[in-house]
């Protein structure tokens, strides 16, 4: 069984579950390209506010699944193609992806695991969460685009741990490292994890999608002023109205 993405949509809210029983939710070729067809059909939704992303079995992801690297590992086409198309197709999808996105990270996050909670906007773990890429034990680094991407996000530091002494941090010390927004009791998670959603989902849901194109051009070196050119679009938009007209007035705004 090579494991699957499934997608479940509740309202304004999507839940993306990866699901590997057995493997801990290691990510498989076949469930790395599912997650780019996931969030592609995300992207093109105009009806959602946010979106969930969790592992099954009380692990979020163990990384990739090794039983199929001797298949493509030891010839470097076939390896960059891995790389270079599977696996960041998968991660290129999710950083596209202009909705909000809450990582739901319990037990094991390692390799893949930090690199999928890496494109996430709003990381949240279970105390007993682990954190790391112990890929040096596997003999191989990290792919260039995975390393930048957990390097920016994760911090260089914690990077360089994990990858060249093998670490594995708990949650505690990763919020102390900032890449964790909130650390909660495991039993705990879900139900923090489901209020920050619809927290989300009730504020004005295209400043939200605006608020990441700008950071995403911003994080990418785009000049300033291109991100100036296109900042104030949204100034006759009903949502925008709506907003000002509910402060105004003293009541909640319907978005």
């Amino acid at each position: 069984m090579s494991g699957r993405v499934h997608l479940a949509i509740d309202h304004a809210l999507a839940r993306v579950t990866l699901s590997h029983p057995g493997k801990f939710n290691a990510m498989s070729r076949a469930m790395w390209r599912e997650l780019k067809a996931v969030f592609t059909s995300l992207q093109a939704r105009t009806d959602l506010r946010g979106v969930i992303v969790a592992g099954e079995g009380g692990h979020f992801c163990a990384g990739g699944d090794i039983a199929e690297y001797p298949d493509f590992r030891f010839d470097a086409h076939a390896l960059r193609d891995f790389h270079e198309n599977d696996v960041w197709g998968g991660l290129g999808a999710m950083l596209a992806c202009d909705l909000p996105v809450l990582a739901q990270i319990e037990g094991n996050c390692m390799g893949a695991g930090v690199e999928i909670a890496s494109c996430c906007d709003i990381r949240l773990a279970g105390q007993g969460a682990r954190f790391g890429a112990p890929i040096a034990r596997l003999g191989f680094p990290m792919a260039p685009r995975e390393a930048q991407l957990v390097a920016r996000e994760a911090g260089l530091a914690t990077a360089r741990e994990m990858l060249l002494e093998a670490a594995v941090l708990d949650a505690h010390e990763m919020k102390a490292r900032g890449f964790l927004h909130a650390v909660r009791p495991d039993a705990e998670l879900p139900a923090e994890v489901q209020a920050r959603a619809q927290r989300i989902a009730r504020l004005a849901p295209q400043a939200a999608r605006q608020n990441k194109q700008t950071l995403r051009a911003l994080g990418a070196g785009e000049p300033l002023q291109a991100v100036v050119e296109q900042a104030y679009h949204y100034a006759a938009q009903a949502e925008h109205r709506e907003g000002i007209d509910a402060f105004l007035a003293k009541r909640q705004p319907v978005f």
